[in-house]
């Protein structure tokens, strides 16, 4: 079989590799490298495709939850509400607001956070709810507003693996006050290195976003925020406002490989293997496809990877450990069995190939790799 690589970035950038040339080469013969033309072009496509107001660029997209939540006045003495069940950045970014981080469990069944959960870990302190849209799925955009309206709270949308999804009519980055959005190489709209963006409706959020990306400064050499340097580059900015125009058709490969393998996956829904649910319909945009290894299954997890990995099949796992018991934030006084849906997730959650120019031949070949392994696991058990 041949090598089915988690991802290939070669098979987006080769189609346009003069269009990618040609941008980078007008920055270069421009020489505005920071906060230049092609940022601030990329900025005001990039919100109004996302369906709304103003995009600010930043160097990555933990520093747009960070600068961002404390651009919307979130800091020290505020409670924010997360799931346990996210990359380490969302609650980075918690913490260097200055903000007390409160976990709550997710649904077993869309790995997005579970609201009822939410709403019994509301307190008087509880400033704002983060809303994280999984691997390319938005938490409910019209849940997420009942709720935000009944506890009186600011929507934080976690939008770094959902660029352009869409649910209920709403587009990722509209629901709330703001988002943060990144663009590490490997996302649905990646750069050539690191960058993120906040997204926000509200004008006086964007100024202060503007001042805390740039040292804090009003103007040049006035410095009204105690800011930091985080900029996206002029370069970076460039690379995806000349992949902006494809991310739709990029997108929806992703929703008909997904489809695929769930039409291909659906006989082994009796062993324990299945996807998880997409509740969006076509607005869900596969960041990441996700299979679940159910306790019934006669195989591991782990069993099944390394069979994979043994045959050129390459897979990730995301998330392996929760939040609340990464070693470094114990402190926070976590325990285990503390939110057991995301515990369980992180058990039995294994990521597929998935990018857009990915063949039917090699989903296939994905799918009867899993069905082949489990097939001779139960041959030997019917044996002993």
């Amino acid at each position: 079989m041949n090598k089915i690589s988690f991802v290939d970035l070669n098979l987006q950038h080769q189609p346009i590799q003069h269009q990618l040339q040609q941008a980078i080469q007008a920055v270069l013969a421009q020489g505005d490298f920071i906060l230049g033309q092609a940022l601030a072009d990329f900025e005001g496509a990039f919100a109004a495709a996302s369906g709304t107001k103003y995009g600010i660029g930043v160097a990555s997209g933990t520093d747009a939850i960070a600068l961002g939540l404390q651009a919307c006045n979130i800091g020290a003495g505020d409670e924010v509400i997360l799931p346990a069940n996210t990359f380490v950045a969302t609650l980075i970014g918690v913490l260097r607001a200055g903000a007390k981080p409160i976990f709550v469990d997710c649904d077993p069944q869309t790995a997005l956070i579970d609201l009822e959960a939410a709403a019994k870990a509301v307190t008087p302190q509880t400033k704002a709810i983060i809303p994280v849209h999984l691997y390319g799925q938005m938490v409910s955009p019209l849940q997420l507003l009942d709720f935000a309206d009944t506890y009186k709270l600011l929507i934080f949308e976690d939008a770094a693996q959902a660029h352009l999804a869409e649910r209920e009519g709403y587009r990722a980055g509209s629901v709330g006050i703001a988002a943060a959005f990144s663009f590490y190489p490997s996302k649905n709209l990646g750069a050539f290195g690191d960058g993120g963006m906040l997204l926000t409706k509200d004008a006086d959020v964007a100024q202060k976003m503007v001042r805390l990306r740039n040292y804090g400064a009003s103007q040049k050499y006035v410095h009204v925020e105690s800011g930091t340097n985080s900029r996206l580059d002029t370069l970076q900015a460039a690379v995806l406002l000349t992949k902006l125009p494809h991310l739709p058709q990029w997108n929806g490969d992703r929703l008909r490989i997904a489809q695929e393998y769930d039409q291909e996956l659906a006989p082994l829904a009796d062993v324990g293997i299945s996807p998880l649910q997409n509740h969006s319909h076509t607005g869900h945009v596969y960041h990441l496809y996700v299979i679940r290894v159910d306790d019934v299954c006669p195989l591991k997890r782990q069993q099944i990877q390394d069979k994979l990995t043994a045959v050129g099949i390459q897979t990730g796992i995301h998330y392996p450990i929760p939040c609340h018991l990464q070693p470094a934030f114990t402190y926070l006084g976590y325990q285990p069995g503390d939110f057991p849906q995301a515990e369980k997730l992180a058990q039995q959650i294994l990521s597929l190939p998935m990018y857009p120019g990915l063949s039917s031949s090699q989903i296939q070949a994905v799918v009867e790799a899993i069905a082949s392994t489990l097939s001779s696991e139960q041959q030997q058990l019917l044996c002993i």
